[in-house]
């Protein structure tokens, strides 16, 4: 019953009739670093609220892959550098999440890249990633990407690319690579950005949020 619940708090319309939203970032098992990029979220949360008008707590919550919590948060974040492991019960879990209107957005801060990829095979064995080409409305919000995802930093000279879930012809999970999002989200003397630099970072990111909140499904 409890699940059943919580579930239910992810309708769109639940969260268009309180007008308030808290996200949330995803704690894992395997040895990775869930935890990295401390001030990205909450740098983001400020961005949304002062420049798309939403009105997000500005306490980010942390959530257990396998936890009935996930429940209540419409976004969850997951970054990192290392290993990922999710149990079948955790599998299970996520899996129910995101097909129950949850959504994830997954930001490759290099070196996950092989680990996240399996372990989202286990999420969805029977769905490919696939790209998101520019012309998606996830980079058509407010903020108009043409050339799609943003390179914020440079690691193996590969281009930025975002991969999707799309489940039903509805993305449920993205998953951003070779483009350190959540770097440029950080405060600014944590990377030593440029302005311009973390003002794209920001504005995608406001497009990903914007995008989740004003889905349809």
């Amino acid at each position: 019953m409890k699940k059943i619940i919580l579930i239910l708090l992810l309708s769109p319309l639940f969260l268009f009739s309180q007008n308030t939203y808290q996200i949330a970032i995803l704690k894992y098992n395997g040895g990775g670093d869930w935890y990295a990029n401390p001030t990205a979220l909450p740098n983001l949360v400020d961005f949304c609220n002062e420049n798309i008008n939403t009105n997000i707590k500005k306490e980010i919550a942390i959530v257990e892959v396998g936890s009935l919590d996930i429940y209540n948060y419409p976004f969850i974040h997951m970054t990192g550098h290392g290993n990922i492991v999710f149990s079948s019960e955790e599998v299970e879990n996520l899996r129910t999440y995101l097909l129950s209107g949850g959504f994830l957005h997954i930001d490759d801060n290099y070196g996950m890249d092989p680990y996240v990829r399996s372990e989202i095979r286990k999420v969805f064995p029977n769905t490919n990633l696939v790209e998101i080409p520019p012309s998606h409305p996830i980079f058509n919000q407010k903020y108009n990407f043409k050339n799609g995802l943003p390179k914020i930093h440079e690691h193996d000279q590969n281009p930025s690319q975002a991969f999707g879930v799309f489940m039903e012809g509805k993305l449920v999970l993205l998953y951003t690579y070779e483009s350190d999002l959540g770097d440029g989200w950080e405060d600014p003397e944590v990377h030593n950005d440029s302005k311009e630099t973390r003002l794209e970072a920001l504005k995608m990111g406001s497009n990903i949020l914007e995008f989740v909140f004003n889905r349809k499904d």
